[in-house]
């Protein structure tokens, strides 16, 4: 059997001042901002979960710092794009939604990337609504011929997607982190090797990764991820 290995690609940690260029609505609950600047000449990301500090000014003047993933980035043109959740309350998405061309942040990072191969004999991708802007990615970079089940997370059904990059896929929709453990428990893993993805709420992401170890998932080819945490402001923790 063919063992894939993660690589790790590590960057010079840099700050970049960017503006908005463009504002795209996704759907009722997410929002695309595209950002540009002469700094992103230099811009980086290889991997679909990468993570960057969005550094902004809230409406009461103070500056705040959000992790983020790059949703794209186009190395012609050097725009970024990042997806925020509109539903979530707080400086992050009230900034999104009053967002207008020529306004500025800046971005950090990434400091480096996960090299995840995209080759295995299969894909497992479970997110919540927090980590769908990663899963979206992951899907759009895979090839199209990857065998791909993702389970995933909205409270709202006007933010389901449709997703056809791949010949491949089972996308389930569901509106709790309940009705995902239960599917996750439910599930068979399929034959060969795999790789699974978890990110979301931190207790949720927790529970699916014990079930998927219990059910045989290699842990060296999984990755898990709270992107938030109940109660916790700006929580971003590897699991």
């Amino acid at each position: 059997m063919k063992k894939r290995h993660f690589e790790r690609v590590r960057f010079e940690l840099q700050q970049r001042s960017v503006v908005v260029s463009r504002v795209e609505r996704t759907s009722e609950g997410f929002i695309t901002i595209v950002f540009t600047g002469p700094l992103l000449a230099q811009f980086n990301s290889l991997s679909f979960d990468d993570h960057i500090k969005f550094i902004f000014t809230n409406a009461a003047g103070e500056t705040v710092r959000r992790d983020y993933t790059p949703r794209s980035f186009n190395t012609a043109t050097q725009e970024l794009a990042i997806e925020f959740a509109l539903h979530a309350h707080g400086d992050a998405s009230d900034w999104a939604k009053n967002a207008k061309l020529g306004d500025s942040a800046v971005i950090a990072g990434p400091k480096g990337s996960m090299v995840i191969p995209r080759d295995f004999d299969w894909h497992l991708l479970i997110a919540d609504s927090s980590s769908l802007p990663a899963l979206a990615r992951r899907l759009e970079e895979l090839p199209v011929d990857a065998q791909m089940m993702a389970f995933i997370q909205v409270e709202h059904v006007n933010d389901r997607r449709k997703f056809e990059t791949l010949n491949s896929q089972v996308i389930t929709w569901v509106e709790t982190h309940q009705e995902v453990v239960t599917l996750v428990e439910g599930l068979a893993l399929p034959a060969g090797e795999g790789f699974s993805w978890v990110a979301g709420e931190h207790a949720f992401a927790l529970q699916v990764r014990d079930i998927l170890l219990e059910k045989g998932q290699a842990k060296e080819l999984m990755k898990a991820a709270a992107y938030w945490k109940k109660g916790a402001a700006n929580f971003h923790e590897k699991i």
